[in-house]
C-alpha cells in the first residue's frame, strides 16, 4: 500500500461530507483511508448534527473488527475504496493523528482533516505517480478564506532550512509523509493544542535534515475557519515553548536578533533594481569605511 489518507473528524458533518466526497471521487486507487471521529459515531443518530448519518453513507461493508478499529470498504464512483474507522473520545487533534499513524499501513500518510478537501479526482493519482525517492513529498494548498476566496500558498518552494520553521511551517495537508519516520522520530506531542505538526517538521527537517521535495501541484484546499487558523495567540505561545525547548539558547537569540535583517535581504534581493541599488550603497560606505580606518592610523 503506498498511501494512507487520514481524516480526523469532531461534530463538523457539512466538513466531514466535503472531505470524503473528494476523496471517493479519487480515479486512483493506490491508497487506504482511515476515519478517526472524536465522538459521534458512538452517539445515536441524528443526535449529533447528522455526522453519523453522512459518514454511515460511504460505508459499503463491515468486515472486520479489532481493538475498537472498524476495517470497511467504501463506497466510491470508481470502485471500493479500502480502510477502516475509530470512533471513540479523544484529547485533542493530535491524539487522532497519532492514532491514525499506529494504525495506517500505508509507506507514505496524508492528513485531510474533516473541512478540507481534494482540489481534484485525479491528484493523488498525480501525486502518487510522480512520487519521487525521498522522506516528505509535498504541493500546493489553497486556503479557503470565510468569505470563500482562495489563494496559493505555495510555501516549501526552493532550499529548507531552520529559517523556514523559525519563520512558517510547511503546509501539513498538501505533504506526503513517510510512515517510517514516526517510527524513527516519534509521534505528535499531545501536549500541544496547535503547533505539533510544526514541532514534528522542525525535529525531522529543521535539525535532521530529512528530505523534502516539492511539485508545483495544487493538491489541497485548507478550511482557514479551524483552531489553528483562528488562535494566533494561542500559536505563537506554543511556538516560543517549543523553539526553547528545542534550540540552543545561544541559537535562539542569533535567530530572534537577525530574522528581520534576513528578512530585509530576501526583499532586496528579490528585484534587480533594488539589489543593484543596495550594492551600490554598501560599495560606498565599503570604501568611506576603509578610508577612514586609513586615515586613523595616520595619527
Amino acid at each position: 500500500m503506498k498511501l494512507t489518507i487520514i481524516t480526523i473528524n469532531y461534530n463538523n458533518a457539512s466538513g466531514l461530507q466535503k472531505t470524503m466526497e473528494s476523496v471517493f471521487v479519487q480515479t486512483s486507487h493506490e491508497f487506504e483511508y482511515i476515519v478517526i471521529d472524536g465522538t459521534v459515531l458512538q452517539l445515536p443518530k441524528g443526535e449529533v448534527a447528522g455526522d453519523r448519518e453522512v459518514f454511515e453513507h460511504f460505508i459499503k461493508e463491515t468486515y472486520e473488527t479489532e481493538n475498537g478499529f472498524t476495517r470497511c470498504s467504501w463506497l466510491s464512483p470508481f470502485g471500493g475504496v479500502e480502510g477502516g474507522f475509530y470512533s471513540e473520545p479523544d484529547s485533542g487533534i493530535y491524539h487522532a493523528m497519532n492514532k491514525g499513524i499506529r494504525m495506517a499501513k500505508g509507506e507514505y500518510v496524508q492528513f485531510l482533516n474533516s473541512g478540507d478537501f481534494l482540489v481534484t479526482s485525479n491528484v493523488i493519482g498525480t501525486m502518487i505517480a510522480t512520487l519521487p525517492d525521498c522522506s516528505i513529498y509535498y504541493g500546493n494548498m489553497l486556503k479557503q478564506l470565510p468569505n470563500g476566496k482562495l489563494y496559493r500558498d505555495t510555501s516549501g518552494q526552493g532550499s529548507i532550512t531552520m529559517f523556514t520553521f523559525y519563520k512558517g511551517a510547511l503546509n501539513h495537508s498538501p505533504a506526503f509523509i513517510k510512515r517510517s519516520l514516526f517510527e524513527k522520530y516519534g509521534l505528535y506531542d499531545e501536549n500541544l493544542k496547535i503547533v505539533s505538526d510544526w514541532k514534528w517538521y522542525l525535529n525531522v527537517v529543521g535539525l535532521h535534515n530529512e528530505s523534502v521535495k516539492y511539485t508545483n501541484l495544487d493538491v489541497t484546499v485548507f478550511d482557514m475557519t479551524g483552531i489553528s487558523s483562528t488562535n494566533s495567540k494561542l500559536e505563537k505561545h506554543e511556538r516560543k515553548l517549543v523553539l526553547a525547548e528545542i534550540l540552543p539558547a545561544s541559537v535562539l537569540s542569533d535567530y530572534e536578533r537577525w530574522t528581520f535583517p534576513i528578512d530585509q535581504m530576501k526583499r532586496i534581493n528579490r528585484y534587480w533594481v533594488t539589489r543593484k541599488g543596495f550594492w551600490l550603497v554598501e560599495r560606498i560606505l565599503f570604501k568611506w569605511e576603509k578610508w577612514f580606518r586609513n586615515k586613523e592610523q595616520l595619527f
